[in-house]
């Protein structure tokens, strides 16, 4: 079985291009596949009175800043990908090469401005697409988009964080992925023990990553990077275990 880690940034790397080296650098370290970010426009999606406005406005990723990062990632080999909320920067993002996509749970909900340009955008780019519906919509809507993509939904509940009592494991392991935004690495653990004695061949784990001196709006529910490398040694045995 093969796990594909992913380890979403978020806000984390705080706007600044030389914070984010420092992650990628101590996520591919750690053994990490991916880095994710998240491609939005501030005013798309909050308003100017919310309290924490500047931070949100400093952690937009640019298209300059998001050439900068995909060099980092291509010198230090490590895939890069992003969530997409509109549709120009599905375009840059072609530009630059991504090999998929991923579709964020309040994206499902088709809601925000663009949602559905956006997705369109990301099928027609026919690259795989990675998908969690952790807020609800409609998964039929979803598939019908992307008919002619590969894709893979990750079990996902959309609590930061999210406390482990909460999954339910029945149905979690009906997906072949899984956005785990549980404060410890038990669940991601389990969730890849669970799918290896499924036969599974391929799954992905998401996790929210930072590093010990983080901070901003997601910090408080992102696992240090010292934790991400415990997480993965302990996947990497089990992907080699047979039972």
């Amino acid at each position: 079985m093969k796990t594909t880690i992913i380890s979403e940034i978020g806000s984390n790397w705080e706007g600044s291009v030389t914070i984010a080296k420092k992650i990628i650098t101590e996520c591919k370290n750690a053994g990490a596949n991916a880095v994710k970010f998240q491609m939005w426009r501030a005013k798309d999606l909050y308003s100017e009175n919310h309290p924490e406005w500047s931070t949100i406005k400093k952690s937009e990723l640019t298209f300059e800043k998001a050439k900068k990062i995909k060099r980092i990632t291509d010198d230090l080999g490590i895939e890069f990908m992003c969530s997409v909320f509109y549709p120009e920067a599905v375009t840059f993002l072609e530009s630059l090469g991504v090999k998929r996509y991923k579709v964020a749970s309040r994206t499902c909900l088709l809601k925000d401005p663009f949602a559905i340009e956006t997705l369109e955008n990301k099928a027609r780019t026919k690259k795989p697409v990675i998908i969690s519906m952790g807020m609800g919509g409609s998964k039929k809507k979803i598939e019908k988009i992307f008919l002619k993509n590969h894709i893979t939904f990750c079990y996902c509940i959309s609590d930061y964080p999210l406390n482990f009592k909460k999954i339910n494991w029945k149905k979690a392991v009906i997906f072949d992925g899984f956005s785990d935004h549980t404060m410890d690495t038990t669940a991601a653990i389990l969730f890849t023990i669970l799918k290896k004695q499924k036969k599974s061949k391929q799954i992905i784990i998401e996790k929210h990553v930072k590093l010990k001196t983080s901070k901003g709006p997601d910090a408080s529910t992102s696992i240090d990077t010292e934790k991400l490398s415990e997480l993965i040694s302990h996947i990497r045995i089990i992907e080699k275990t047979n039972f």
